[in-house]
């Protein structure tokens, strides 16, 4: 049994993706992650037989490796059965996967792994359902997302109720994904950003927009009571006075780690080995080497 700390209430979550999709989704994020997604994957030169989605909400990842012509059979694994399958669905949850061992070419996710409870549990996982030399490839909400909209609830709470309660999830940086990739044994881990600055006329059309994505607050530390009209009022105001343009509009970031890795495998390049090295560093910048101890000048 797992010990890991329960950060995120996922039957909630589950929840709020269901209404999510009832309410018409916005899907600007995760179609522009699955066109990047596509894009990535042309840049490597091989063809993936089984691949499977790992818990993308929509099916915009499997609607666009449709089109890219290197994937063979895509496996849609999803937390709740949807009303319209476009792939072969596997009802599981992210943190139970239900593959087998070196089963899978390719494992793709798309907006989905920033709310598992044990990401580091999660890509060891991935990595054992890999076959050897199988890819993986995700994007994660993560960074400094949504920064303007956390600052803002935080002083409208300190100001108007003497403390703040979470209200916004906490997020992975880059570096710490990159460290995960390699603990959970990935080779060639690879970790980049792209921030998406977006832009509302104001802040109640940003969280509009989260609600009809199901990112409205999942922490399972939550206040279970709606947050008190004066102090949503107030931090509506504090967002337009920090966070607007010249134009009045106000921004919202939005953080997308992408995660890179390969299952390992014996051809793949390798580091060298400690003082395999058969030109010394001194010789290339054309320096005295000095013994250990000894100081410059002497």
């Amino acid at each position: 049994m797992s010990n890991h700390p329960i950060i995120f209430d996922r039957a909630l979550l589950k929840d709020r993706q269901r209404r999510a999709a009832s309410l018409g989704a916005a899907t600007f994020l995760i179609d522009r992650v699955a066109d990047d997604m596509r894009d990535r994957l042309a840049a490597v030169l091989r063809e993936f037989k089984l691949a499977a989605d790992i818990g993308t909400p929509t099916d915009a990842v499997v609607a666009a490796l449709a089109d890219g012509g290197s994937v063979g059979t895509m496996i849609a694994m999803r937390p709740y059965a949807p009303e319209k399958q476009v792939a072969a669905t596997v009802v599981a949850d992210e943190e139970a996967l239900p593959f087998a061992a070196q089963s899978l070419d390719l494992a793709v996710s798309a907006l989905a792994l920033q709310s598992v409870n044990d990401l580091p549990g999660v890509l060891i996982q991935i990595r054992r359902a890999l076959k050897p030399d199988g890819l993986f490839l995700a994007a994660m909400l993560g960074g400094e997302t949504l920064t303007e909209l956390r600052e803002s609830m935080f002083a409208a709470e300190a100001e108007q109720e003497g403390g703040a309660s979470p209200r916004v999830a906490p997020f992975t940086e880059v570096r710490a994904a990159g460290t995960l990739l390699q603990r959970a044994g990935f080779a060639l881990p690879v970790t980049d950003v792209d921030r998406v600055t977006v832009r509302y006329a104001s802040p109640v059309e940003l969280m509009n927009d989260l609600r009809r994505m199901g990112a409205t607050n999942p922490l399972a530390e939550r206040q279970r009571r709606p947050m008190r009209r004066a102090t949503l009022q107030r931090a509506l105001e504090i967002y337009a006075e920090r966070f607007s343009g010249p134009d009045g509009r106000v921004r919202a970031t939005f953080d997308i780690l992408w995660l890179s890795g390969w299952a390992p495998h014996e051809s793949q390049q390798q580091p060298l080995r400690p003082g395999s090295a058969r030109t010394r560093l001194a010789d290339v910048l054309g320096t005295r080497e000095l013994p250990a101890g000894e100081k410059a000048g002497h």
